[in-house]
């Protein structure tokens, strides 16, 4: 996937080209509708009703020379809602025109970090992750220089940046990230940020193996969202509550969570969250014997996420789950071909592990049909990347 060229630096300013300045007078009544109609799309957003927020403000043209903070808050309301859409070039479209605004006099360096913390998360989405530890990194390097508090945000920039680094394997560094956000958090009393601080950490513990961990910072985030009436997260985190308990040796369990997952999801219209939440149901009855149940639950899955850059590690995860059902009923061919797509799934996203994973299936294929030096170079390449030494 191609790329767009890095977005920000600390010392560019000299590059940027500001809006004209205009002298037309703001009418305090145009003011205020604008304002109404922006404060509307703020509240879409949070209440994850991203398809109104972008009806609202798509058809709402805010000149940055008139209304610059009204036009700021427009743009990072939009790019977020596209970004959960899976519209991420036009996400970052946007922002390329909310950093010119937050660069205009007026703007201060949190303004300017607010703005490149969401140019990082849609990195992130996209998979650049690179690129987004570099984005979220300045980005907190601005929160610092700007001498405002700033708690809120940078909880928010640690814990996208801890799933970078998870998604890199560097756990130690998600791991230090997450806590941070966690100490930042107590003091805040932001519901929804601590929600999503306390949901980090219970995915960076469970990819270290802490699963009682994970669980109780998955049940606190759970109990946080339900706090904020947001049903959309809660949904979200039944889904990894039915996969930690399911690792947990608690299969009856983890089907209920995912049921209910799925049932949250398709209520919402929110065809992902399902999506998610039945690709999870498909690793589990694939893994208690139940292949052929496996199979059927993994093809909806795929169609749901398909055609979307911001799930690759999703998709990948149940092209996977999908030609495993198939290589237990021995339909080896089929199983190949599942096992190739995920191969090209994830070579659209940086991380090794999840490359390694392709690999070592593809490996096992290879074993199924007796073609033993095949396999072994499979599961060689897969050693190799997961290495954490080179010399």
């Amino acid at each position: 996937m191609n790329e767009p060229a890095a977005l920000t630096t600390l010392l560019d300013l000299e590059d940027i080209q500001l809006p004209p300045v205009s002298d037309v007078v703001v009418r305090d009544s145009d003011l205020g509708a604008f304002e109404r109609e922006v404060a509307a799309a703020e509240l879409a957003v949070q209440e994850a009703r991203y398809d109104d927020a972008v009806e609202l403000l798509s058809e709402l043209h805010l000149a940055p020379a008139q209304y610059p903070d009204l036009a700021l808050r427009s743009l990072l309301a939009e790019s977020w809602a596209r970004m959960y859409r899976g519209e991420l070039d036009e996400a970052l479209e946007l922002l390329k025109t909310a950093k010119l605004v937050a660069h205009r006099p007026g703007f201060n360096d949190l303004d300017r970090a607010e703005v490149l913390f969401r140019i990082g998360c849609v990195r992130v989405k996209r998979g650049a992750n690179s690129r987004a530890v570099n984005d979220l990194t300045l980005a907190l390097e601005l929160c610092e220089r700007s001498g405002r508090p700033s708690d809120r945000l940078r909880a928010e920039i640690l814990q996208w940046r801890s799933r970078c680094y998870q998604h890199q394997r560097d756990f130690d560094a998600a791991r230090t990230d997450v806590e941070h956000a966690l100490e930042l958090v107590d003091s805040l009393g932001d519901t929804r940020v601590a929600a999503h601080v306390n949901f980090r950490a219970s995915v960076v513990t469970e990819r270290t193996g802490e699963w009682l961990l994970s669980r109780f910072y998955a049940e606190k985030a759970k109990d946080l969202y339900e706090e904020a009436g947001d049903s959309a997260n809660v949904g979200r985190l039944l889904n990894n509550l039915g996969g930690l308990n399911f690792l947990l040796g608690r299969p009856e369990v983890a089907v209920g969570c995912l049921t209910q997952a799925v049932a949250i999801g398709l209520e919402g219209g929110n065809e992902m969250d399902a999506a998610y939440a039945i690709s999870s149901l498909a690793q589990v009855l694939l893994r208690t014997g139940a292949p052929l149940l496996a199979e059927p639950h993994a093809r909806h899955a795929i169609r749901l996420l398909d055609g979307r850059p911001d799930v690759l590690d999703e998709l990948g995860n149940v092209q996977l789950v999908l030609g495993r059902s198939l290589l237990e009923q021995e339909l080896f061919d089929e199983a190949g071909e599942a096992f190739d797509a995920a191969e090209a799934t994830f070579a659209q996203f940086e991380s090794v592990s999840l490359l390694a994973a392709a690999w070592c299936a593809q490996g096992d294929l290879a074993l199924a049909r007796s073609d033993s030096n095949s396999a072994a170079e499979l599961y060689r390449r897969a050693a190799e990347a997961l290495q954490d030494f080179n010399f």
